[in-house]
């Protein structure tokens, strides 16, 4: 069964849009429910037999699913979801085949290489927390598009650090994820230079360049909250 199995995310997101998303998906769910409750009230008439009653509320289902598909329903937040990062990696052009990247690559925790946090953590930034499943297959093609579109700049930010080094902060970080004493740490970037105002440009330009899984989720549910829900049947 693997067209049901599913991939789990966790992202960052800021509250409002967390909000405004549950918000929305609550809405889409009352109001397929009323649509349910209705169509019920039209086809179980009284003197149905069992069998026919229970013919009639398949049938229901039926016409639920299909609705889904289509998109007139939005099933649940992850179905919300699930179709807009469809679409947002349509609109990126990044919604194909990619090859799979070297092993272990896409399985390291935290965010990618080299890269800063997406936002400041305090008032205004990304103090939401999401967790979503999407089908096996997006999540697969989520996650491989952010890898290989990053992959470059990744790379030059990785040579950019050779050079000059992360800074204490980053310096500090790393030590810990690699067991390396702080003090050790310390003394190896005391003996880089100081990159100059140049070289800082060109690492931020580096790190502009580089996609998350989080980026295109988080604009995916940007989609949802601030456009509504994009009218994608569900045909992949």
């Amino acid at each position: 069964m693997a067209s049901m199995a599913r991939m789990k995310f966790h992202v960052a997101v800021t509250e409002e849009s967390l909000e405004r998303l549950i918000e929305y998906a609550e809405a889409e769910q009352r109001r397929e429910r009323a649509w349910v409750s209705e169509r019920r009230r039209e086809l179980l008439v009284p003197g149905l037999s069992r069998r026919a009653a229970a013919a009639v509320r398949r049938e229901i289902r039926v016409e639920v699913a299909r609705k889904r598909r289509t998109g007139e329903f939005s099933g649940n937040r992850d179905d919300i979801i699930a179709r807009a990062v469809r679409e947002e990696l349509r609109s990126r052009g990044l919604d194909r085949s990619w090859p799979e990247p070297p092993e272990g690559e896409i399985d390291a925790p935290g965010r990618r290489w080299g890269t800063p946090p997406s936002q400041p953590m305090g008032a205004g930034g990304y103090t939401g927390r999401l967790s979503l499943n999407l089908p096996h297959d997006l999540g697969e093609t989520v996650r491989r598009a952010a890898y290989w579109t990053s992959k470059a700049a990744v790379d030059a930010l990785q040579e950019w650090a050779d050079r000059w080094g992360d800074g204490i902060d980053v310096t500090l970080r790393e030590a810990e994820r690699n067991d390396v004493p702080e003090q050790l740490a310390l003394l190896a970037a005391a003996g880089r230079p100081s990159a100059p105002q140049s070289a800082l440009q060109v690492r931020d330009r580096l790190r502009a360049q580089v996609l998350t899984t989080g980026d295109l989720i988080r604009a995916a549910v940007d989609r949802i909250v601030n456009e509504q829900q994009p009218e994608l049947p569900e045909d992949l």
